[in-house]
């Protein structure tokens, strides 16, 4: 996304350059930064809260083992999330499943199935965004903040160039629509917010277990570390963009 606002680009660099020290400066102090982890029974969303809980942070976690959470019904979310006090420097939406209800991806088109495919909607497109629809209030106006959803490279339309996996990939294809579209919505109220997806590479857990094939995996650990940098070194210029575990923007 471009960069927003008046004032030249030289005053945009300003203020980024003093937003990104105001970040790296809470998150060095530790206990003054808020996370919020959806998702964090899973392989990344536990690494990620034990990473932040390294490094000082004070986490909440939500996942559907602890308190029963489930992005494909809006009650359990507004719940939830409503019963959360503001502030957060992070949320981070760890969900997503690439097989569900026993269905694998698809390999052709003969194995489209309408639910299969709304199920994959469900869960990894609509989800993330209804997190994020409750989550809002939670996001301070007048400081840093950032709202990550862990999306897929293979939800790039760009990028692909194998084809399968339909209703997987076009899931995450509009969930980075959807998160990029909302970003813009947030920035004119949060103007120091960052909303982006992020794509965690080929990740050591249950979802990716059968379907690695010969790609070279990193274990959840590592990927919570990366993901984490990645995440602070982005600033509300970037905001609304899709980003793989580098830092390098993705194709859409």
């Amino acid at each position: 996304m471009g960069r927003r606002g008046g004032g030249g680009p030289g005053r945009v660099l300003i203020a980024e350059a003093i937003a990104l020290a105001e970040r790296r400066s809470r998150r060095a102090k530790g206990a003054e930064v808020r996370a919020l982890v959806v998702g964090a029974s899973g392989g990344i969303g536990q690494a990620l809260a034990l990473r932040l809980e390294a490094d000082g942070a004070q986490v909440t976690r939500l996942s559907r083992r602890a308190d029963g959470l489930d992005l494909t019904d809006e009650a359990i979310v507004s719940r939830l999330l409503g019963g959360l006090e503001g502030g957060y420097d992070r949320i981070w939406v760890a969900t997503g499943a690439l097989e569900l209800n026993g269905v694998p991806p698809e390999k052709a088109l003969r194995a489209l199935d309408p639910a299969a495919m709304a199920a994959q909607f469900a869960l990894n497109a609509i989800g993330p965004a209804l997190v994020l629809k409750h989550a809002l209030r939670l996001m301070p106006r007048d400081r840093p903040t950032a709202f990550a959803a862990l999306s897929a490279r293979v939800g790039s339309i760009g990028d692909n160039r194998l084809g399968g996996w339909h209703g997987y990939r076009a899931a995450k294809a509009a969930l980075n629509q959807l998160m990029h579209t909302a970003a813009i919505e947030v920035a004119r109220s949060h103007p120091q917010a960052v909303v982006v997806c992020l794509h965690p590479g080929t990740v050591e857990t249950a979802l990716t277990r059968k379907y690695a094939g010969g790609h070279p995996t990193v274990t959840p650990e590592a990927a919570a570390g990366h993901l984490l940098s990645v995440l602070d070194g982005l600033g509300p210029a970037e905001s609304g963009g899709f980003f793989d575990w580098q830092g390098k923007a993705i194709p859409w």
